[in-house]
């Protein structure tokens, strides 16, 4: 086992908290500026992979973070990272952190920002799809932490305007959703720009076979801190609504009038259809938007800044936003298309049931998705509840021409994992998957159970 880097920041730092001892922020003995950072979020007790996963970064090891969405993986190294860059130059770009999409790398950099406000330490997010001048801008003021894109760290690599001689730490934060977007030859590229001697950390919820190669080209004598398994939390419940896929569309109205509205996240499959639907919903009533990659930043960061603040209750999302959206109490989610993979089921589901509160996870299913169904069952590892809508006419006709969201319905077959290709601002496209079959009989609807939220950090 290697020796903790000179750098590390005091002997009481490097020491992990005595096992079987109750374990609170305190037992880190973390800077007092991160102490007040955590006091001011109004947070005591570490998660699981919090109480594993910091001291091994504070002592200086890589790390391979394996756990579920939603459990507080930017925590378990932001805190550490932090901690870590409180001595030495300011203005001094130190740490990066890679991430697929922008929703993420904006939560993941607000995540610092609340958590080090008293550290004064300046974090900057990159990525495309806004001007890359202020970028620039902010790189020559110097900063010390940077969560970026691939695609447009790239490109200010490529125009030399960003300086990576001196990192320290490389974190690979949501690696499999990287895998999945097709940016691990991106990832590489970046690699290469990097200090040799440096701490890498890398998190994924579940560990693919690439992902497992590229840990073991970058990570050397690694902890694997694991917290559970990449099956969704015990926290929600799974239902599917058996439908035939013109009456999508009504059912899922029907479905939010028989709910409690309160914090709903819709998944669809495109980004046209997430417009489509959102505008739909907001027609009939309902305080909803849609997020998909059409939207300029400003406009995609206030559909997620209304749906955090409650101004918005529904929010339809492509998969854009399985990972990148952090609000603790999203009641229910509600897969208006089923998902391409078992992953993908468990990334979107992930959004609801945190921080100890319940939730539910619907999933309109059509004949064509019996395999994929299947698939998360085996997940789950129990069958899942097949549920009808009392006086819902199942049997009404399509109509005789394509409306609403009948488009782009393209039944295909193939592997489980779908051809990905990524945009440069972090935004994946896929073919979707689908497959034909039958679906089991429904069953009744139910209603979610309320639960009291711990004072636990949840910033993944």
């Amino acid at each position: 086992m290697k020796e903790p880097p000179a750098d590390c920041l005091r002997a009481s730092s490097c020491r992990a908290p005595a096992q079987g001892a109750h374990v609170t922020f305190d037992s880190f003995h973390l800077d007092p500026r991160l102490t007040a950072g955590i006091v001011s979020c109004g947070y005591t007790t570490p998660t699981p992979i919090q109480e594993k996963g910091i001291p091994p970064v504070m002592e200086g090891h890589d790390v391979m973070g394996l756990a579920q969405t939603g459990t507080g993986k930017t925590a378990a190294y932001a805190l550490p990272i932090m901690e870590r860059l409180l001595t030495g130059p300011r203005g001094s770009l130190r740490a990066l952190v890679v991430a697929p999409t922008r929703e993420l790398a904006e939560q993941i950099a607000e995540d610092f920002r609340d958590l080090g406000r008293k550290a004064r330490l300046t974090v900057l997010t990159i990525y495309g799809g806004v001007g890359i001048n202020p970028q620039i801008d902010a790189l020559r003021r110097g900063v010390d932490i940077v969560i970026a894109c691939p695609g447009r760290l790239l490109d200010h690599i490529s125009q030399g305007t960003v300086d990576l001689t001196k990192i320290q730490v490389l974190v690979l934060d949501e690696a499999d959703m990287m895998l999945d977007m097709g940016f691990l030859p991106d990832v590489r590229r970046i690699i290469k720009n990097l200090p040799a001697q440096r701490q890498n950390l890398l998190y994924s919820a579940t560990m693919p076979e690439d992902i497992r190669h590229l840990a073991d080209a970058i990570l050397h004598d690694p902890v694997t801190v694991q917290i559970g398994h990449s099956a969704p939390v015990e926290t929600v419940s799974h239902a599917l609504y058996p439908v035939p896929q013109h009456l999508k569309t009504p059912l899922l109205i029907e479905l939010l009038k028989h709910t409690d509205t309160e914090s709903v996240l819709i998944f669809t499959r495109t980004k046209h259809r997430a417009k489509k639907l959102g505008e739909k919903l907001a027609n009939e009533g309902y305080r909803a938007t849609s997020l998909q990659g059409n939207l300029s930043q400003r406009a995609r960061q206030a559909a997620l800044g209304g749906f955090r603040d409650g101004r918005y209750k529904v929010l339809v999302a492509t998969d854009i936003a399985a990972r990148g959206i952090d609000v603790t109490q999203i009641s229910h989610v509600i897969n208006y298309d089923i998902p391409d993979t078992t992953d993908a089921y468990t990334h979107r589901i992930g959004r609801t049931g945190r921080a100890l509160h319940s939730g539910d996870a619907f999933t309109l299913v059509t004949e064509e998705d019996t395999i994929l169904v299947r698939d998360i069952e085996k997940v789950l590892g129990t069958p899942i509840e097949r549920r009808t809508l009392s006086g819902f006419d199942y049997k009404a006709p399509a109509p005789k021409r394509e409306t609403e969201f009948a488009w782009d319905h393209r039944p295909s077959t193939g592997s489980s994992r779908p051809q990905r290709s990524a945009g440069r601002d972090g935004q994946s496209t896929s073919a979707p998957k689908h497959h034909e079959n039958n679906v089991n009989p429904p069953k009744s609807l139910n209603h979610r159970s309320e639960s009291r939220r711990p004072a636990n950090i949840r910033t993944s």
